[in-house]
């Protein structure tokens, strides 16, 4: 192995996707009416959909990729105050939020997801699909909860897994891409 290759980062996208990917998909199932909000959701919200997005967020800024950075630190922050505003009320630490002002809240995360779905224009279709889902995932959340419409949260739960299955497939196919062409450089996977 080559000097120059031993010393090369690991791409950190497919962490921050599949943190991202897998805890939507948990929080959508939720949504679309099939589980109720449970300990699974808020488990995954602060580890892998939470922490870990910061974790790649991070790495990203160490390989000075500003949008990857600013997207999975973003995320990252978005579902660890996701699980707290779920949880703070519960422990007695702060009033719950009316649903009007968590329909800001998703407003504003819509707002800012449009913002980087733009960003995406120059990259695959794969992550303009993530983006351009997730963008339209937080307005119909986001109008559910000003409207306090309950179809429309299950609207949004359909929507919102294929969002973060979408995620799940982008993230797979950096990994084994990767893996592929590692294998190809090696020579251990003919042309």
């Amino acid at each position: 192995m080559s000097e120059s290759s031993s010393n090369r980062l690991a791409n950190p996208a497919p962490l921050g996707l599949m943190g991202f990917g897998m805890t939507t998909i948990l929080l959508n199932l939720h949504n679309a009416g099939f589980f109720p909000m449970s300990a699974a959701i808020l488990a995954m919200g602060l580890c892998f959909g939470g922490a870990m997005q910061v974790v790649a967020g991070i790495c990203e800024f160490s390989k000075g990729n500003t949008f990857g950075f600013t997207a999975f630190t973003s995320y990252g922050a978005f579902w660890l105050s996701l699980v707290l505003l779920v949880l703070m009320p519960r422990w007695g630490w702060a009033e719950a939020s009316s649903g009007a002002f968590m329909g800001v809240f998703l407003l504003l995360w819509g707002l800012f997801t449009l913002f980087m779905f733009f960003g995406t224009l120059s990259g695959t279709r794969a992550l303009q699909v993530v983006f351009g889902s997730l963008a339209l995932l937080f307005f119909l959340l986001a109008g559910a909860e000003l409207l306090e419409s309950p179809l429309l949260t299950r609207i949004a739960g359909f929507e919102g897994l294929l969002c973060g299955a979408s995620a799940f497939y982008l993230a797979l196919a950096e990994v084994l891409e990767e893996q592929r062409a590692r294998k190809t450089a090696s020579g251990l996977v003919a042309g």
